[in-house]
């Protein structure tokens, strides 16, 4: 099966007068398959914006490859824009003071789709998305999910193969953003592709089947998410609960032990990170020792993935 995504030594470089060039994508290679919910995750400049715009045929690449369903971004553009769409939220792509419908009626056209066929796509993707009952409100009174669910049927007035969304659950309250999630799960499964650039590792998590990392333009790493640990070699973790500081401190200069942190969450819960599986098991059997009988060994999570190796930068691009 073609992959629907690919790319092989991708760069893209930015010119700038009187300053050094700036490289958003440095000899990336990145492979998407089909019917897959790819997570495209980076710090802010990371490159992710770039390689969507590359992908989606709004910009040319500096050198590399890069193809979507098996063609060629720069030599079959007509053909590629046919088999994406792009969910970007926010304001940007629909029209206040259009309503719903007419919103979809627009760039109906925009996509030379014929009026008829238009008309039956908005009205049943409208009531797919829950919108059927405002379809004929203008936007301007919808709520930032509303937006959102909006924007995904306007991704999918002309029924692409593969999907771009960024940052699609952003400001949205829980309960709306897990039904957009099980909407993307229900496309998914009826064979639709996405590459979801997100800052929320929880969402990439419980959302994506694959995820890459990367930064200044190169990845850093690709795999599933609750594997992606592996990054960090044999490093590990142990959880536990006590409500005593000073255990903490004590555990900190045990051999085998990177630090200790206070978790998120009930009070007096703490995780030890460890250098390999001798430090977990000395850990372990130090609190036992101790009759901490909440304790438990555990791996990386994806964020502390993240910010191991994209680094603190604090505010810093």
């Amino acid at each position: 099966m073609e992959a629907a995504v690919r790319t092989s030594g991708l760069r893209r470089v930015y010119a700038r007068r009187r300053r050094d060039d700036v490289v958003a994508l440095d000899d990336l290679s990145l492979t998407v398959d089909q019917n897959e919910i790819h997570g495209l995750l980076g710090p802010n400049g990371a490159g992710k914006t770039t390689l969507v715009k590359i992908l989606s045929t709004v910009l040319l690449p500096s050198a590399g490859s890069a193809s979507v369903l098996g063609h060629d971004v720069v030599s079959a553009t007509r053909d590629v824009r046919a088999l994406v769409g792009l969910v970007l939220g926010g304001d940007r792509g629909l029209y206040d003071r259009l309503t719903a419908r007419r919103n979809l009626l627009f760039w109906g056209a925009l996509y030379k789709l014929d009026a008829r066929t238009v008309r039956d796509r908005s009205g049943a993707l409208l009531e797919r998305v829950g919108l059927a009952d405002r379809a004929d409100d203008p936007v301007e009174r919808f709520s930032r999910g509303m937006r959102q669910r909006l924007h995904l049927a306007r991704g999918l007035l002309h029924e692409p193969r593969l999907l771009f969304l960024d940052e699609p659950t952003s400001g949205l309250d829980p309960v709306a953003a897990a039904a957009f999630r099980r909407l993307v799960l229900d496309l998914r499964d009826e064979g639709r592709t996405f590459l979801l650039a997100t800052h929320d590792m929880d969402e990439a998590t419980a959302l994506c089947d694959r995820v890459t990392l990367i930064d200044r333009g190169r990845m850093l790493l690709t795999g599933e998410p609750a594997k992606a640990g592996r990054f960090l070699g044999d490093r590990e973790c142990v959880d536990y609960t006590d409500p005593d500081p000073a255990l903490a401190e004590a555990v900190a200069v045990l051999p085998g032990v990177t630090d200790v942190e206070r978790r998120d969450g009930a009070p007096g819960q703490w995780r030890v990170h460890t250098a390999d599986r001798d430090g977990t098991r000395r850990v372990l059997a130090w609190l036992v020792d101790r009759d901490v009988l909440s304790a438990r060994r555990g791996r990386p999570t994806l964020e502390e993935v993240y910010l191991r190796a994209v680094g603190d930068r604090g505010m810093r691009v």
